[in-house]
């Protein structure tokens, strides 16, 4: 769905625009979005509507008019009557477009090579200290805890292989052997 219609309203966006609503009160904001509804995105937003006094024995009441500030308002197209240019954007800052001043330029990021500065391991491929990983003796059981246990050390014997098959049923001794409480054969 292209906005043939909508390519004219986006020109005015970041425009000051005055809004007229059905029930006759006016608004005037910075123009910031619209959909194809008409709904309306509307900044810095002020609410204009005109009160009249009561008429007091057949004279004409006089009309004055209340402002109200209400800041970032969203606009239902149902109920939008006209839509007016107030004012133009304003003027765009051109001194993001200029640079900082002196200094110098160095890459950051990913797959860039890590500046010399202060530091253990800068400069020499090595990640920055606090970032190369966990601290040696936090977080964890020592180091020789960890270590594989051998026979060499004699700590501990190595296990017999398990036997192949199915295990014998419960009560019953060694494969080959009498069960519990019978005599061996002679």
């Amino acid at each position: 769905m292209s906005f043939v219609k909508g390519s004219k309203l986006l020109s005015y966006i970041d425009y000051r625009m005055r809004v007229t609503l059905s029930d006759k009160r006016m608004l005037v904001g910075t123009f910031m979005a619209f959909d194809k509804h008409m709904n309306l995105v509307l900044g810095d937003t002020e609410e204009y509507r005109k009160l009249r006094a009561r008429a007091v024995d057949g004279k004409q009441a006089e009309e004055r008019e209340q402002k109200r500030v209400l800041g970032l308002v969203l606009v239902r197209g149902e109920n939008v009557v006209s839509l007016t240019v107030e004012g133009p954007p304003p003027p765009q800052d051109d001194e993001r477009l200029t640079p900082g001043g002196p200094g110098q330029a160095r890459p950051a990021g990913r797959g860039s090579a890590v500046p010399n500065g202060p530091g253990v391991g800068f400069g020499n491929g090595a990640a920055p200290v606090g970032l190369a990983g966990p601290v040696r003796g936090i977080g964890g059981p020592a180091e020789s805890l960890m270590a594989p246990v051998t026979a060499a050390a004699g700590q501990f014997a190595p296990r017999p292989p398990a036997p192949r098959g199915m295990p014998p049923p419960m009560g019953m001794g060694m494969p080959g052997m009498p069960p519990r409480g019978m005599p061996r054969p002679p």
